[in-house]
């Protein structure tokens, strides 16, 4: 089964941890302080738990070595055949997203054994996509530890608003959460914040010294990695072949974060009434996707399950679901109404459940602008 999958249930929580995460992640649990919880879902989940080094060296081949082909072959077809570049941007921005989920597991120490070499990925995929490897573990380490906490909002989620606050905005400020909150501006608009906002991280409570380092560490090899392409074959290379795979991957990227916490039947609680386990079960989607697509995103769509056991590698998701009946009643996310969601914007108190704006009274003089 793997280097962990035998690891006895007293070792789950010491020996998968690296000293440097750990660290990130006990500030976070101090900020979230979950109320206790039975241990049967730690020994349901503790099989699951940890890299497998050939399962985790097989995905990262099976990952760079076809996206280097498609970059590649998307270069040499710029002089004759653009269509088929345009056309093979798709794939590559597939393997984009797996390279994304690579470093994602290398954020949470469940990819590699190896600490600095889990590192060394995580920076090289997080320079690939765009993201300082750094700071994303720690803002990601506090999204975990606060998903559904409506007074800990603001790590690595969508903005969301309750419908009494959305009322209590003036006009202006209710136009400008409104078109943040339109589908267009969500996956048109979010490739540019995640290619352009990441560069720039204001000091707080996700962004300290370290991770400010990481930001500025990550600008640097992303600004000579676009300096060396251009010098060697050129800048077609990086505005018809790199920049619309990322956009395209981006696009994808942001849909996918959207509807594994934005959806109809979410999970919404004040700190007080929060629990760890309840987020992570019913204010995790279980996206359903093509077999093709699942495996591009890296089985991320079982998100209940990552949320509950964020040191499982995405490889192992799909069996720890499959085999354990606990984990299927997950509230179940598809295309068709993952797409739909993307018009939910206010959490209602009263009826706890995501709503449209066009499901709510806005007082006269409320903006225009409709998501709906």
């Amino acid at each position: 089964m793997g280097i962990a999958a035998a690891t006895p249930h007293a070792d789950f929580f010491k020996e998968q941890v690296y000293a440097r995460e750990r660290q990130d992640h006990r500030e976070a649990r101090s900020l979230s302080a979950p109320a206790t919880t039975p241990l049967d879902w730690r020994e349901t989940v503790a099989p699951y738990v940890g890299p497998h080094v050939g399962r985790s060296l097989l995905q990262m081949a099976t990952t760079f070595i076809p996206l280097a082909v498609i970059f590649w072959a998307m270069y040499l077809g710029l002089e004759r055949h653009w269509l088929l570049t345009a056309a093979l941007a798709f794939p590559a921005a597939g393997f984009l997203v797996r390279s994304f989920i690579i470093m994602h597991d290398c954020g949470h120490s469940s990819f590699l054994p190896w600490r600095r070499v889990s590192d060394a990925v995580g920076f090289v995929t997080g320079v690939l996509t765009l993201t300082p490897f750094g700071q994303w573990r720690r803002d990601h380490a506090l999204h975990h530890a606060s998903s559904g906490d409506l007074d800990r909002r603001g790590h690595g989620d969508v903005p969301t608003l309750t419908v009494r606050e959305y009322l209590a905005k003036s006009p202006r400020e209710r136009f400008t959460y409104r078109l943040i909150r339109h589908p267009a501006a969500l996956l048109l608009g979010g490739p540019f914040h995640l290619a352009i906002g990441q560069r720039f991280r204001e000091r707080g409570l996700a962004t300290k010294d370290r991770q400010a380092a990481s930001v500025l560490l990550t600008n640097a090899a992303i600004g000579a990695g676009l300096l060396l392409v251009w010098l060697t074959v050129g800048w077609k290379a990086v505005v018809f072949v790199y920049f619309p795979s990322y956009y395209i991957a981006a696009m994808a990227g942001v849909w996918l974060f959207y509807v594994q916490h934005q959806f109809e039947e979410a999970y919404w609680e004040p700190h007080q009434d929060w629990d760890y386990v309840t987020a992570a079960l019913k204010g995790s989607s279980h996206l359903h996707l093509p077999d093709l697509l699942q495996w591009f995103t890296g089985h991320i769509g079982m998100h209940h399950i990552h949320h509950l056991a964020p040191k499982m590698p995405n490889y192992r998701l799909q069996r720890c679901h499959d085999e354990n009946p606990v984990f299927q009643d997950a509230p179940v996310v598809t295309v068709r109404s993952g797409m739909a969601a993307l018009r939910l914007a206010l959490w209602d108190e009263d009826r706890q459940r995501l709503s449209r704006f066009d499901e709510i009274v806005v007082p006269a003089g409320g903006p225009g602008l409709s998501a709906g």
